[in-house]
């Protein structure tokens, strides 16, 4: 029998990162993270049900390298076990640096970012501000994006020493979408501590562990 990755296409490195720390060397399979943007669950819902049903017949392990999101795995069918972090979505998973329970560590008014990316084309505060522009017009379209972020007054750069977020060049960046959202800008502290957990098999009180056919709800991920 075997065991898979299954993570979320934003994790990337950070799955490779905590595979090399750990030395292990799981097959990974990715999910389009573009599906988090339509922002309807069902539509990873059922891409993540369809991913476990095409797995090999020998996998009977499964490694979830990402949080509920959502509601993105409400009830999805599986016959291998599971086990995935106990957080609402990716960003509270690099906000964890120790062994506690916390299923959202996010600040209310509090926006995170963590690196910069060739996704950041499309979902970045700047390519966002540019799209609705497009679509609506400058005057509709600033009063949309001011709707969309007018609660967020900080911008937090999640430090989980796997780049330098201190780059001068990444700072400059961050910067400027801050200035678009009228934030603060900030560093917190973050790690690849429950990524690093999860591939080396230290599945404590901080994972949600379900057996074949055991489906998961959002009550599975509460404090």
């Amino acid at each position: 029998m075997s065991t898979v990755i299954l993570a979320c296409g934003s994790l990337r490195r950070y799955v490779e990162a905590a595979q090399s720390k750990m030395r292990t060397d799981f097959p990974v399979v990715y999910v389009d993270n573009s599906l988090h943007a339509e922002a309807e669950p069902e539509k990873m819902n059922a891409r993540l049900e369809q991913t476990l049903r095409e797995l090999p017949e020998d996998v009977d392990t499964v490694l979830v390298a990402m949080g509920y999101c959502g509601g993105s795995w409400e009830k999805v069918l599986h016959r291998q076990k599971l086990v995935i972090p106990c957080v609402d979505d990716c960003v509270t998973l690099l906000l964890h640096t120790g062994d506690e329970r916390c299923p959202n560590k996010k600040e209310a008014g509090h926006m995170y970012i963590c690196d910069k990316t060739s996704d950041d084309d499309n979902f970045s505060i700047p390519a966002i501000r540019r799209k609705v522009f497009a679509e609506h017009g400058e005057y509709n379209g600033d009063m949309i994006f001011k709707s969309w972020f007018g609660l967020y007054h900080d911008l937090d750069i999640i430090d989980t020493g796997l780049y330098d977020c201190y780059d001068e060049e990444f700072v400059t960046y961050a910067q400027e979408s801050a200035d678009l959202i009228f934030a603060d800008l900030n560093f917190v502290e973050g790690s690849n501590h429950l990524l690093e957990k999860l591939v080396g098999g230290v599945w404590d009180e901080q994972f949600v562990v379900k057996a074949p056919e055991e489906t998961m709800d959002l009550f599975d991920f509460a404090p």
